[in-house]
């Protein structure tokens, strides 16, 4: 189930906020600039199909963001718990870090833990099957994948050569919550 927890900067192990309700979840990210939407495929869509099937269930919203944000490229990610990599690729994500493109992922299976940091406190949004996330160009952020990652999710990119991150090399990351699956 999708979360919110708002937290102070100062007080990360005391939610000033949080809601698991959809409607209340992008009520309170809207006005941040953040984007938080439910999809629905128009096929079912499995662990292991492929990234073009994947993309096909989606085409219509895809489409859309498309049309309406100018994203020039379009990809899949899949990361299962057996990846040799998941450990580095989790440290990496785990910095606090922006990007000069928004950052948007729409998952198709699984979950990640979004945590942003704006002004003087953190958001927490876990994401979850269904649900799609766009954070802002130079949003402060880090993304927790957890220590067992199961996950798919389609990326869209304003550049085309897709996810590259400026490390912020804040340690404020090391204070907050971490998924755990």
């Amino acid at each position: 189930m999708e979360k919110l927890r708002i937290f102070e900067v100062n007080h990360p192990g005391s939610p000033v906020s949080s809601s698991c309700d959809h409607a209340t979840i992008a009520h309170h990210l809207h006005p941040l600039g953040i984007r938080f939407e439910q999809w629905s495929a128009n096929q079912a869509i499995r662990a292991g199909d492929s990234q073009e099937a994947a993309i096909a269930a989606y085409q219509a919203d895809i489409d859309r963001l498309i049309a309406e944000a100018g994203y020039q490229a379009v990809d899949v990610v899949s990361l299962t718990a057996d990846h040799p990599q998941k450990d580095a690729f989790r440290q990496k994500f785990l910095a606090e870090h922006t990007h000069s493109e928004d950052e948007v992922r729409f998952f198709v299976d699984g979950q990640g833990l979004f945590s942003l940091h704006l002004g003087d406190r953190v958001y927490e949004v876990l994401c979850e099957k269904g649900d799609l996330i766009g954070v802002p160009a130079h949003t402060p952020h880090w993304f927790d994948m957890g220590p067992n990652p199961n996950f798919v999710a389609i990326r869209l990119f304003n550049n085309p050569e897709g996810w590259v991150a400026n490390f912020t090399g804040s340690e404020i990351a090391q204070s907050f919550s971490r998924l755990d699956n």
